[in-house]
């Protein structure tokens, strides 16, 4: 059985937690609960994209999107997931 569900991954290392995706990751779980996507979605935390210069990093699917904060990481998610 394939997955069809929306999956997100927010970096969990040192350097992106310390630029701010503690909040982005609070952000993203009050968006979801918001909008009832919870079970919709899957959230995964990551230990490293390797490109800690350009964090913090979150990722949509296939595409990964550089420097997100809070503001950044609702207008990402209203794109991705259609609300």
């Amino acid at each position: 059985m394939t997955n069809t569900k929306p999956e997100i991954k927010i970096c969990m290392g040192s350097s992106c937690f310390s630029r701010g995706n503690k909040l982005t990751l609070q952000t993203i779980q009050q968006f979801l609960k918001d909008h009832e996507l919870t079970n919709k979605v899957i959230l995964k935390g990551n230990h490293c994209f390797g490109i800690c210069s350009k964090g913090p990093i979150v990722q949509v699917g296939s595409v990964v999107y550089e420097e997100v904060n809070r503001d950044r990481v609702l207008e990402i998610l209203q794109k991705e997931l259609g609300t």
